[in-house]
């Protein structure tokens, strides 16, 4: 572009200024780039295509328990090469402050995690103690927990039969992810099914959900279907899914992530167009002179219009870019701290498309009046310093 000089010339004419406004302009992308990063995983793989590990949850809520009778039944489907069980516990340590996940597990949890790392005696340990539990190793860092240590579990939900809420665990062992990107899932709690079925005070038979892990991928849906159509038409309808549209769901339970992302966003694009804006008319403004000067040199109307318009949009398009690319770097670590709720090993290729959109779209808005301002100058006015 052979007037390129010209506009970098003209952008950077008031350097601290511009380079406050590009400022601006990072830290709006910036946050676009996590938050839009974070809508795009929740919204994605509600397919069940493709996926060994299934979770089967109530069609319901996930809040509704499942009948622990449904067990034999989806071992039985065919397609199903094992199963295993789980139900959300919500105990505490010591302050409603140190929550973290929790959940007793049925037998041949862990089998269905192989990229759960534990040492064989310490799992084998797990096994034997009724009271036993295991944990993440970032939990048992975090808490200074050791292997033989009680853990005084409080409950939010489920009290003991003799009305108390003190589950005392004993910590039987550590597991770990050689995944960098999974570190978020060392943060959880595992103890026995069988305990907190026999000790608590409301529910008896009954589980959270169940995973299934698959003897074909390819046949996913349609395991997935005959399983749902055990309790077709029952008090506790299931749904089949894969792990990430289930944790999805779990974290909807709490928030829209999609219209909290939505509302922010728009907060934050609106103060933008006014910001910049303002910086690309006080630019136009001060350069009158100039812009008359390159219509007398013979620059068109049309051309003027351009060149303040590349202007406005190169500025928003440095700043945006560089916004994403450090979001991009810090996508693992957001994922890595999710629990494996989310998993992206950097900004989705949709996050970027809508960025690039956005960041051409915000340009050419802020940049249209001043643009109109410059083209329709008159040589003569603006050298009067009318």
């Amino acid at each position: 572009m052979k007037y390129f000089s010209l506009i970098w010339s003209a952008l950077f004419r008031s350097k601290t200024r511009t380079l406050l406004t590009l400022l601006s302009v990072v830290a709006a992308f910036l946050l676009f780039g996590l938050l839009d990063s974070v809508r795009v995983a929740f919204n994605s793989g509600g397919s069940v295509a493709g996926a060994d590990r299934l979770v089967v949850a109530s069609r319901l809520s996930i809040t509704q328990m499942l009948p622990y009778s449904l067990s034999a039944r989806i071992d039985a489907t065919p397609g199903v090469k094992k199963s295993a069980y789980a139900a959300w516990f919500g105990g505490i340590y010591k302050d409603p402050k140190n929550f973290f996940p929790n959940f007793s597990v049925g037998p041949g949890y862990m089998e269905m995690y192989p990229e759960y790392i534990i040492d064989p005696a310490q799992l084998k340990a797990w096994e034997a103690d009724r009271t036993g539990a295991i944990v993440g190793e970032n939990l048992a860092k975090r808490f200074g927990w050791k292997v033989g240590d009680t853990i005084p579990l409080q409950a939010t939900i489920f009290p003991q039969k003799d009305g108390s809420n003190a589950w005392p665990l004993t910590l039987r062992g550590t597991f770990k992810l050689a995944d960098s990107k999974r570190k978020g899932e060392e943060n959880q709690l595992l103890f026995h099914w069988k305990y907190f079925d026999e000790a608590n005070q409301y529910v008896n038979g009954q589980i959270g959900w169940y995973m299934v892990k698959l003897d074909n991928v390819n046949h996913a849906t349609r395991v997935a279907n005959a399983i749902d159509a055990i309790s077709a038409n029952s008090s506790h309808e299931t749904k089949t899914q894969t792990e990430q549209a289930f944790n999805q769901s779990f974290a909807k339970q709490f928030a829209d992530i999609g219209l909290i992302v939505t509302a922010i966003m728009a907060a934050v694009f609106f103060t933008l167009l006014l910001l910049t804006g303002n910086t690309m008319a006080q630019a136009v403004r001060e350069r009158v002179p100039e812009l008359a000067v390159l219509k007398t040199l013979g620059f068109t109307n049309g051309t003027v219009l351009v060149l303040v318009l590349v202007e406005s949009v190169l500025l928003i398009v440095l700043g945006g870019v560089l916004g994403m690319a450090i979001a991009s770097a810090l996508i693992p670590v957001v994922s890595g701290a999710s629990n494996g709720m989310i998993a992206l090993p950097s900004i989705p290729a949709q996050t970027w498309g809508v960025g690039l959109a956005l960041m051409v779209a915000i340009g050419l808005i802020v940049g249209a009046l001043p643009a109109t301002r410059a083209m329709r100058l008159k040589i003569v006015d603006a050298l009067a310093g009318r």
